[in-house]
């Protein structure tokens, strides 16, 4: 294997600074300790929050400034072991994290089991009686919601004590991931030895015309994955038998009912993207699959071909400069008070570039209260490059926005939504671009670039969030969720997508370990969600302009207080019906369609 960079020999200009959070881990440390302290404080309202709607508002409150405290803490050291995974300081302070969160979340508790236990109808005199409980409003009927599902107060802070110990699944699978996990170089078709890593992989060689890199690397990758296979099956079991095991303690239905639950969505907001998406977009990526086969002249189509580019000669290059100023052009239709907090994030390294040895593959923006977003991608000098940014910047503007017009207990939406404002950028940088451009191979590539973001959230986490949708039910019926049985479900689910289009080889149904979500709840098939709304919305602002786009900002600033179909329906997309999946369907299969109508006039 060939060296890789090092995080302390990474340029400072491509790596993001995280003084605005904590200037050292010293400080971070010093802060963790307060935290911990003043947590002990809130004994004075234990048993108390029944006496007054005065009582109870000081205890929000007061519960409120702690939390902030603990985002800031929870989220230095969450981008601490996201830039180097390997740094034992780094990999202590995420425990040392972790537990902080399950020592608070456990002396803490009877919040939530006091409000809980109140006769009916307190909450609402209470919140009629003092003003300052209005903030509070959304998060206190949402919570008594959730009183069927209750458990005693005791067992409920012994669970909440239990939070570090419930997280360990994501940290073993992360840990391994990044820490571990080590593969062979791999050859060019110019006899060149390439290093292989997890980001590079599946940023630069999965989607190399060199077919001999792009097979060779693939091969590399998934020799290491299988050593992994049991560990991490074993991982995500653990995963998926805590939460079948919460749901039955809680008296859900189902997993997915409770998982749901907390997303406001109903279960047949979520069948519906499963069902329709894999049903009506399969045979459109199945011609896009034999389109790729037949420009790059392959014997046959692989699983790990699928991201070849359509037209290998043409790779738009850029610089971060470049890309910048792209995006801030591209998103100005969304006013100056949004474009303004894109301008900032990316002048005043709120993003870190680089790649490096035990840096967290893929790509995020994490936007911690009160501070500003921070966004991690591996940059490739590409136009492709550009879209990735385009999207986590999305994350970023929606949070700078939201942050700035909500509590921070409002802050968040659903995450059925929150992939909507990250897609509707990269729309809105694909419309910049193609209205800017004479080149018809520009047009060709910005198409293809489109087909891939609905590769990504209509193809692949949809395709996770189908394996999902049978892990859970399999484990429900008492089925050990094994290596094995993974890849069996994922190579089955392939299959049936793709038809005899691909070929679904071992390494296709390895693909269960590539993605973190799977320890995040029903996340995967949100990202379709998101996507769906975001074609509507980018639809409307193309043929309508600035009204659409000033409605969808206001969107952005309403945070979490609103349920996500009402927050959708506010920008004009009514997700209770199948009729917006079916459309965003039928606009990829017009993009398959000039695709191949492009390609066949050339060859004319």
């Amino acid at each position: 294997m060939l060296d890789r960079l090092t995080r302390d020999a990474a340029p400072k200009e491509l790596t993001w600074n995280l003084d605005d959070l904590f200037t050292s881990d010293e400080t971070w440390s010093n802060e963790v300790e307060a935290i911990l302290n003043d947590a002990e404080h809130f004994t004075r309202f234990k048993g108390h929050l029944v006496d007054s709607p005065d009582v109870l508002l000081e205890c929000l409150e007061a519960q409120e400034k702690l939390d902030e405290r603990i985002v800031r803490v929870t989220t230095y050291a969450s981008l601490r072991q996201s830039e180097d995974g390997t740094n034992p300081l780094n990999q202590a302070n995420a425990d040392k994290s972790a537990a902080l969160v399950a020592e608070v979340g456990a002396k803490l508790s009877f919040i939530q089991s006091e409000i809980l236990a109140m006769p009916d109808g307190v909450i609402d005199g209470f919140i009629q009686k003092t003003t300052g409980l209005k903030p509070f409003e959304k998060t206190l009927r949402q919570l008594l919601e959730f009183k069927p599902y209750q458990l005693s107060p005791d067992t409920e802070t012994a669970l909440a004590a239990l939070g570090q110990t419930f997280g360990a699944p994501y940290v073993i699978y992360s840990r391994s991931k990044l820490s571990d996990m080590q593969f062979d170089s791999a050859t060019d078709a110019n006899g060149n030895h390439r290093p292989v890593s997890f980001a590079l992989y599946e940023d630069i060689y999965e989607f190399t015309p060199d077919t001999e890199l792009r097979r060779n690397a693939n091969q590399s990758f998934v020799k290491t994955l299988n050593q992994y296979k049991n560990t991490f099956a074993s991982a995500y079991a653990t995963q998926v038998n805590q939460e079948v095991t919460m749901a039955r303690l809680r008296g859900f239905s189902s997993t997915t009912e409770m998982l749901l639950f907390n997303q406001q969505v109903t279960l047949d907001m979520y069948n519906n993207l499963l069902d329709v998406i894999q049903t009506e977009l399969a045979p459109h990526m199945r011609r896009l699959a034999k389109l790729r086969q037949r420009l790059h002249g392959l014997d046959k189509m692989l699983f790990c071909d699928l991201k070849v580019p359509l037209d290998p000669d043409f790779n738009p290059q850029t610089t971060i400069s470049d890309a910048s100023k792209m995006i801030l052009d591209a998103v100005q239709i969304l006013g100056p008070e949004y474009s303004k907090n894109i301008e900032v994030a990316l002048r005043d390294r709120y993003v870190d570039y680089v790649d490096n040895v035990g840096k967290s593959t893929g790509a995020f923006c994490s936007s911690p209260f009160g501070v500003h977003p921070y966004i991690l991608i591996t940059w490739g000098d590409t136009m492709r490059s550009a879209f990735v940014l385009a999207h986590e910047l999305g994350h970023a503007g929606h949070f700078a926005m939201a942050n700035k017009y909500q509590r921070i207990g409002n802050t968040r939406p659903s995450m059925y939504f929150i992939e909507a404002p990250s897609t509707m950028n990269e729309m809105l940088l694909a419309d910049h671009v193609l209205k800017h451009t004479t080149d018809p191979r520009m047009r060709r590539w910005v198409i293809s670039q489109l087909l891939g973001t609905y590769y990504h959230n209509y193809v692949t986490h949809l395709l996770e969030g189908e394996l999902q949708r049978r892990v859970y039910r399999l484990a429900e019926s008492g089925k050990a969720i094994t290596a094995k049985l993974l890849s069996e479900q994922k190579a089955e689910l392939l299959t049936n997508f793709w038809g005899d289009a691909v070929e679904i080889d071992e390494g296709a149904s390895l693909t269960w370990m590539r993605q973190p979500h799977y320890y995040m709840g029903l996340y995967p098939y949100t990202y379709s969600a998101g996507l769906t709304a975001a074609t509507a919305v980018a639809k409307k602002i193309r043929e309508e302009g600035e009204s659409v786009a000033s409605r969808w900002v206001e969107v952005l600033k309403a945070g979490g207080t609103m349920r996500p179909l009402e927050l959708m329906q506010m920008a004009g997309v009514d997700m209770s019906t199948r009729q917006p999946i079916s459309d965003a369907v039928a606009y990829v299969g017009s993009l398959v369609d000039e695709l191949e109508a492009s390609f066949a006039a050339e060859v004319k």
